[in-house]
C-alpha cells in the first residue's frame, strides 16, 4: 500500500475575516438584491470566520479582464505551489531528512481556478532542479474533489511503480474567479464561502523504505479509492465560462442530493474491503461548507465530533475547493494516530462525482 508521508500547505498574504466580506458584499450587492440583508446572514450562518487570499479586498472592487486576473492567477500559482514543493519535500515536521527534488518521479497537478499551457508544474519544475524526466500529470476541472482524486491517482501509480516517490500539488486560487458583476446569487454564496489554498502531499510506494524518511510512528497509508459519477447531474456545480472569465455554479440542493446519495456510496465501497461505517475512527472530509458538513453527518449518520477537524479548517480558511482535505488531512497526520486505525477521506465535485479513499495508520 502507497503512503503519505509529507504534507504542506502555503498560506496566501491577504487576510479576510468574514465581518469585512460581508461589508465588500453589501456594498457591491446591495442595489441587486432587494432581500440583501436576508441573504448577508450567509456569512455569520456558514461557521467561517476568516479566509485568506492572494490579492486584498481594494483588488476585488476593480474590473479585471479574464486575462487580467489569469495572468494573476499564473504569477501566485508558479510562486505559492514551488513553495509549497520546497516546504513538503523539506519537511521536519514529518520527515527525517529532506528529500531530494530529483528524487522525485512524477507530479500531480491539481488546479480548477485558473487556465495555463504549458501548465503550472511545468512551469514551476523550471525553477527548481527536478529530473528532466519527471512525469507530469497536470488534472484540471475536479474542483472540490480534486485534492482526493490527486491522492488517488498518486496511489494507483505508486501501486504500479512500487519504487516511486510523486508528488500531489494542489493550487486554487478561488478569489481570482470573482465576477464582480454576476448579480446571481450563486455568486453571492460564493463570495461568503470560497477561498485561496495551495497544498503538497509526499506519496510512495511499497519499496521505497518508510522508516527511512518518516518522522512519525504511524502514517497513513493507501488501502483502497473509488471513484463515482452521478448520472445526470452536470448542473449541480461547476463554471460557466463567459468571455469575462469563470461563473460560478453552485446549486442549492447540493445538501439534499449528497444526504440521499452518500450513504449508498460509502457502503457500497466499504463493504467491498469488508468493512462498516462503525469501524472507522477518522472522518477526512472535505468541508464545502457548513450545510455540507451537516449533510455528511445526517447521511452517514455519524458523530457531529467526526466532523470537528473539517470545521476547524472551514472556520479558519473556508473552502479552498482541491487543497482544502489537504489541510485536513495535514492535521490528522500531525497528530500521534494510533497504528492500525482507519480514515475515511471524502470529497465532492463537478460532475456531479465524489472521491473517497480508505487510510490506514500504520
Amino acid at each position: 500500500m502507497p503512503a503519505i508521508i509529507s504534507v504542506s500547505e502555503v498560506i496566501p498574504s491577504y487576510q479576510v475575516n468574514q465581518d469585512q466580506a460581508s461589508l465588500f458584499a453589501r456594498e457591491l450587492f446591495a442595489d441587486s438584491f432587494k432581500d440583501i440583508e436576508r441573504l448577508l446572514k450567509a456569512f455569520q450562518n456558514g461557521q467561517i470566520e476568516k479566509r485568506h487570499f492572494v490579492q486584498g479586498l481594494e483588488w476585488f472592487k476593480e474590473n479585471h479582464t479574464f486575462e487580467e486576473k489569469n495572468n494573476a492567477y499564473i504569477e501566485s500559482a508558479v510562486a505559492l505551489g514551488r513553495e509549497a514543493i520546497v516546504k513538503c519535500l523539506h519537511n521536519d515536521s514529518f520527515l527525517k531528512e529532506e528529500i531530494s527534488f530529483e528524487e522525485i518521479d512524477a507530479i500531480f497537478f491539481i488546479s480548477t481556478t485558473g487556465l495555463s499551457t504549458p501548465s503550472i508544474d511545468a512551469r514551476i519544475i523550471n525553477l527548481l532542479p527536478f529530473n528532466a524526466h519527471i512525469k507530469r500529470i497536470p488534472i484540471w476541472g475536479l474542483g472540490c474533489a480534486g485534492g482526493a482524486a490527486g491522492l488517488s491517482r498518486a496511489f494507483e501509480y505508486c501501486s504500479a511503480f512500487p519504487m516511486a516517490k510523486v508528488l500531489v500539488l494542489s493550487i486554487e486560487l478561488c478569489s481570482l474567479t470573482f465576477q464582480k458583476n454576476d448579480l446571481s446569487k450563486s455568486n453571492l454564496i460564493g463570495t461568503s464561502l470560497f477561498a485561496d489554498g495551495i497544498a503538497c502531499a509526499l506519496v510512495i510506494g511499497d519499496e521505497v523504505r518508510k522508516d527511512s524518511f518518516s518522522k512519525k510512528a504511524a502514517v497513513p497509508f493507501i488501502v483502497a479509492t473509488q471513484s463515482t459519477l452521478m448520472p445526470n447531474s452536470l448542473d449541480v456545480m461547476g463554471w460557466d465560462i463567459r468571455n469575462t472569465g469563470l461563473f460560478v455554479i453552485f446549486s442549492r440542493d447540493i445538501p439534499h442530493i449528497i444526504e440521499a446519495w452518500l450513504k449508498p456510496n460509502v457502503i457500497g465501497f466499504l463493504t467491498e474491503q469488508q468493512l462498516e461505517l462503525g469501524e472507522i475512527n477518522h472522518f477526512i472530509a472535505h468541508p464545502g461548507g457548513k450545510k455540507v458538513l451537516d449533510a455528511y453527518v445526517k447521511s452517514l449518520e455519524i458523530p457531529a465530533s467526526m466532523n470537528e477537524t473539517s470545521q476547524d479548517i472551514l472556520k479558519n480558511y473556508g473552502n479552498m475547493s482541491s487543497a482544502t482535505i489537504l489541510y485536513v488531512l495535514k492535521r490528522f497526520m500531525e497528530r500521534d494516530v494510533s497504528v492500525g486505525d482507519l480514515g475515511l477521506a471524502t470529497a465532492l465535485g463537478p460532475g456531479f462525482s465524489s472521491e473517497l479513499l480508505l487510510l490506514r495508520w500504520q
